[in-house]
Parts: structure tokens; sequence; C-alpha cells
């Protein structure tokens, strides 16, 4: 089997074996800060990109700010995100974001394998978010988005909505968030046949150490998916931790027990699940980079850049 294939099958959340489900891409971790830290991001609020993992902590954010990142995957398969976010007085936050992955060229062939040209084939998701005060140090938001997916000369659709709630003790510095992502139904099919989308209830939390330059993150993804025990749900979980070197530089290291799971081959995993990653703040801008490994299918990188303007 070609690494470009087992990728792809790994993009599509080893749908065969969770649940048969379409725009698995809206589970993958685009900025390098979120996929350093495992996609540990649901109880974060101070990165405009917890648009696409809590709607809630957009409300956090100081002023407006724009982020774009790109991942690299294998082959010629290549994925990227971008985020603006801006207060509206009086009003509360609104937030807009795009997500599209394009999955290369393929050969397209007649029944008797005869070359008869290509095709390519992408996903694309537009969001658009508010988030507000609900009490104090509580805030709620939520986003819709309209979803595309096409293969050659086919296509289908979607609608969906994230909600979210984010609880922050500011003098402790924690932090709390709960999310419920891509709750919606297929407009139109690619067979016929609808499929669920890829329904996600996070639950997790953020501490900044008060003694020691590290922020620690941590989720549990995925509490809604069907298992034989319901303590196997809690299984899904990841965390990363973000350490301050300096005043511009900040070292950041993830793990997620989920892919590892999938992704092991026999008795061994390699390193599938980790992931590392850097920070630096260069004037205005802060510049990300993330590196995650696959295990024996191989790795992926990302880079973004996020500022406040």
């Amino acid at each position: 089997m070609s690494r470009k294939l087992l990728l792809i099958l790994f993009l599509a959340g080893f749908s065969i074996i969770r649940a048969q489900s379409v725009y698995e891409f809206l589970d993958l971790d685009l900025s390098p800060r979120a996929a350093a830290l495992a996609g540990s991001f649901v109880a974060s609020n101070d990165d405009p990109n917890v648009l696409f993992y809590n709607p809630a902590g957009t409300y956090f954010l100081n002023g407006r700010q724009i982020s774009f990142s790109f991942l690299k995957h294998l082959k010629d398969i290549n994925s990227a995100g971008l985020v603006f976010s801006d207060e509206i007085e009086s009003v509360g936050r609104l937030s807009a974001g795009i997500s599209y992955i394009n999955y290369g060229d393929f050969q397209r062939a007649d029944e008797f394998g005869n070359k008869t040209g290509e095709f390519g084939a992408g996903d694309v998701a537009l969001m658009a978010a508010y988030s507000n005060e609900l009490d104090k140090n509580l805030s709620y938001g939520a986003s819709v988005k309209f979803i595309y997916s096409g293969i050659d000369e086919y296509s289908s659709t979607a609608a969906a909505v994230d909600l979210g709630l984010l609880y922050a003790i500011p003098e402790e510095r924690w932090s709390f968030g709960f999310s419920i992502l891509n709750a919606g139904a297929q407009i139109t099919t690619y067979n016929g046949t609808k499929e669920d989308l890829p329904l996600d209830f996070r639950l997790g939390f953020s501490k900044e150490l008060l003694h020691l330059p590290l922020k620690f993150f941590f989720a549990f993804n995925h509490l809604n998916s069907e298992s034989e025990k319901i303590t196997d749900r809690f299984k899904k979980f990841t965390f990363g931790g973000e350490l301050r070197l300096s005043r511009i530089l900040k070292l950041r290291f993830g793990y997620d027990n989920e892919k590892r799971s999938d992704l092991k081959i026999g008795s061994s995993a390699g390193l599938a699940g980790f992931n590392l990653g850097l920070g630096a703040i260069i004037d205005q801008y802060l510049f990300d980079y993330a590196f995650s490994s696959l295990g024996s299918i191989g790795t992926l990188h990302r880079i973004g850049i996020t500022t406040e303007f």
C-alpha cells in the first residue's frame, strides 16, 4: 500500500473502523501551535485558531487578530487555514475562518486500466462565529460552517454548527473549555446515501504554572464516540505543554493517545502520536512551527504566522 494511500486513510479518521462519516478533514489540526500541543486546544483563550476547537475561546482575544497556517503532508497533499477575529463594541466578538485540503492529482483510467487523464480532489470549510460573555469570566460561542467536498466532477455539501463554553480563572491561571463540534448534516451527497458528520464532544483545561514558565494543556476528545465500555471514551485524550524559554521563544510538545493507538502496527508505534513545536515572536508577529509523527507512515510539518493589528 502506498504512503499516500495510508495518509489518506489517516486523514479519513479510520472511518471504516470507527464509523462511516464524511468530512473527516474537519478533525485535522491546521494551526502549528495547536498541533504541537496535540490538539489540546479546547480550553485555549489566547489564540484565534481556537475558533476550530471552541468558538467561546475567541471572546478572550485582544484586539483584531489574523492567523494563517500551512500544513505539508506526505506526497502532494497540502492543507491551509485562515482565521480573522475582531471585537465589535456593544455587540461581541466576530470571527471568520476557512480550512482547505487538496489531495493532489490522481490518474483516471477505464475498466481496462488504460489511462485517460487526471482528476483532483479537495475539501473546504467556511466558518463564521460569534462569542460573548455569559457571566463573569464565562464566555459562550457559536459558529456556523458550510462544507464542500469534491472529487473530479462529483461533489457533496453540508452545513454544521460548533457550540462552546469557556470559563477562565485569571488569578489562578486556569481555563476550562467544553465544545460540540460539527453538529449538522449533509445537504447533497456523493451517492444519494446520507452519512453522519464527524460529531465531536470535547472537554479540557489549561493551566499556567505560577512558579515555572510552563503552560499545560489537556483534553478529552470524541467523548461521544461509540465504545464497548464507557471508560474507553476517556482513552481518546491529548495533552501538551508550552515552555517559555525567553521573552521571544517558546518550546512546545504534545501527545495524542488515540493517534498512537490507531497508528500502531503490530506491537510498535514508533513516535506516532508525539508532536514538537517552536514559537518565536518577532516584532508584531508570532511565527510557529510544528512537527508531528505518524509512525511508519511518515511525518507532518506545519508553519504559521499570527499577528494583532
